[in-house]
């Protein structure tokens, strides 16, 4: 189900290949799918909405001719993007497994919390850190 209100700042990645960013953060970050992608006449994916623990992050593929691009496609990212999780560990695991560059291993960190950094397969820098509390 959607949040409502939506939260004051979302994140909306550009990607080559949607539909698998969309399975692969299924798999790897536990997100769900929010209603149907919205498909554009050649098959790519104009809009997607996903739900990762209580936050939502939108999703399209790339689009050149509007100046939409991921960050494959531009040699980098300049975003890192934080999910917070009972066991990152695990996650990372997952994450490597799934394809996956490791940044840093998950391991403690000099401020109290437990976490790690990867590069997802199209290009999204995560840092997957412990969730406090």
């Amino acid at each position: 189900m959607r949040p409502d209100p939506l939260p004051d700042v979302v994140a909306y990645l550009a990607v080559e290949g949607a539909a698998d960013a969309i399975d692969w953060y299924g798999r790897v970050l536990g997100a769900r799918l929010v209603g149907e992608p919205i498909l554009i006449g050649d098959g790519r994916v104009g809009h997607a909405e996903l739900l990762i623990g209580s936050s939502m992050v939108m999703l399209a593929d790339e689009f050149p001719d509007h100046g939409v691009f991921g960050p494959a496609s531009l040699g980098g990212t300049t975003v890192s993007l934080v999910v917070q999780t009972a066991d990152p560990d695990a996650v990372m695991a997952v994450a490597l497994e799934a394809g996956a560059d490791g940044i840093r291993p998950v391991a403690d960190t000099p401020h109290g919390t437990r976490s790690g950094w990867f590069v997802d397969p199209f290009g999204h820098r995560w840092n997957v850190t412990r969730k406090r509390g």
